[in-house]
């Protein structure tokens, strides 16, 4: 429904799914989940650290700019 894994414990209709996801993610850090499953989680593109995707998210961001403009001077007056 919403093409990602990324769900918030503010999320009133989802709290307590958003909840269990952010108990998946301590439980992995802490290696402490059956490796059956982390294959699961895995498997419908799980995302384990949320900086790490976000950094990865803006970095593609950065190459397309790149890409379009030549340099990555970005403004922040830009929209």
């Amino acid at each position: 429904q919403n093409g990602h894994c990324n769900v918030s414990t503010h999320d009133e209709h989802n709290k307590s799914l958003g909840q269990w996801v952010n108990n998946q993610r301590r439980s992995y850090k802490k290696n402490a989940m059956s490796s059956s499953c982390i294959e699961k989680l895995n498997s419908i593109g799980f995302t384990w650290d949320k900086q790490d995707h976000l950094w990865k998210d803006k970095f593609d961001e950065l190459c397309a700019f790149k890409a379009q403009n030549g340099h990555c001077n970005v403004s922040t007056h830009d929209e």
